[in-house]
């Protein structure tokens, strides 16, 4: 194996092992004891833990929850998708169950469930990030939708894995009552805001489409002004069946604003659509990776 391979490995592995001990921080400081369930395998090991400490003269702690929950899923996704394909899963879900092993359960915002929610929600989705940096997924619902979305392959996995992750905050509800499920709802949306920023790097930009007789001197503004490359489509009008250029530029979100006082300025009656773009990498934004080169 190159040297450079072996570079790229340490650094994904890395990248895991401090995600998992941000989620794991997540877990055991915020979200176990205050019974709020995160979705995923996650807030089933959490519903485990509660039901083993009521009915079972042994209590089954929250990372053996996970690993119980996590390693037969991953055996059965090694004999169907290869191991090529899991064995950064299988390394991210045994690194979580490690750190939830380590760290103490402790109640760092004591009974409110706001912070409990804020808190958890950010450190939850930032290290399902940083997991995701490293190429890695912790297994769970994710892995359960990636198999299931083979036989129903009309269904994305990130659907897939919505419905999942919603059916285990449902199940709580039943389990720790609706108002503690409803702030579990909050620290689930915060946690997949707060990943899709960390893996794009909170540089989220905008794409603006415009049409416009006067495309030459709107694009020029747009290029000397902003300093922003444009490209210029073909388009062509059904109504009238004439050519109709569409002009393509991809701007941040601090000049956007700019960017629309150029458009009205050049033409007012121009047309401009806005788009959110989750990541724009090349010239003037976020850089390729090293690998992606």
């Amino acid at each position: 194996m190159e040297s450079k391979d072996m570079k790229e490995i340490l650094r994904e592995l890395a990248w895991m092992s401090a995600g998992t001990l941000l989620m794991a921080a997540a877990t055991n400081f915020f979200f176990a004891p205050a019974e709020m369930v995160p979705g995923g395998f996650t807030g089933l090991a959490i519903i485990i833990e509660h039901f083993s400490e009521r009915f079972l003269p042994l209590r089954i702690p929250v990372w053996l929850g996970n690993i119980m929950l996590n390693v037969p899923l991953i055996i059965f996704a090694i004999l169907v998708r290869g191991w090529r394909f899991m064995y950064r899963t299988l390394f991210a879900a045994m690194m979580f169950s490690g750190w939830l092993y380590v760290l103490p359960e402790y109640g760092a915002a004591g009974d409110d469930l706001v912070l409990t929610a804020v808190f958890g929600g950010v450190l939850m989705g930032a290290g399902l990030g940083a997991v995701l940096l490293g190429k890695g997924t912790t297994g769970g619902t994710d892995t359960i939708a990636a198999l299931v979305q083979k036989l129903v392959p009309h269904f994305g996995v990130a659907k897939l894995t919505l419905v999942l992750d919603a059916l285990v905050v449902l199940l709580s509800v039943w389990i720790f009552g609706l108002r503690v499920s409803l702030y579990a709802v909050i620290a689930v949306t915060l946690t997949g805001r707060v990943a899709d920023g960390f893996v794009s790097g909170f540089r989220n930009a905008y794409f603006i489409y415009v049409i416009s007789d006067e495309y030459q001197a709107i694009a020029a503004g747009l290029m000397q002004k902003l300093d922003r490359g444009v490209t210029m489509l073909r388009g062509t009008g059904m109504y009238s069946g004439s050519d109709r250029p569409v002009l393509m530029c991809a701007v941040s979100r601090r000049q956007f604003v700019a960017a629309r006082d150029i458009v009205k300025e050049c033409d007012p009656d121009a047309f401009l659509i806005l788009t959110d773009a989750q990541e724009v990498r090349g010239e003037g934004f976020m850089p390729y990776a090293a690998d992606e080169l």
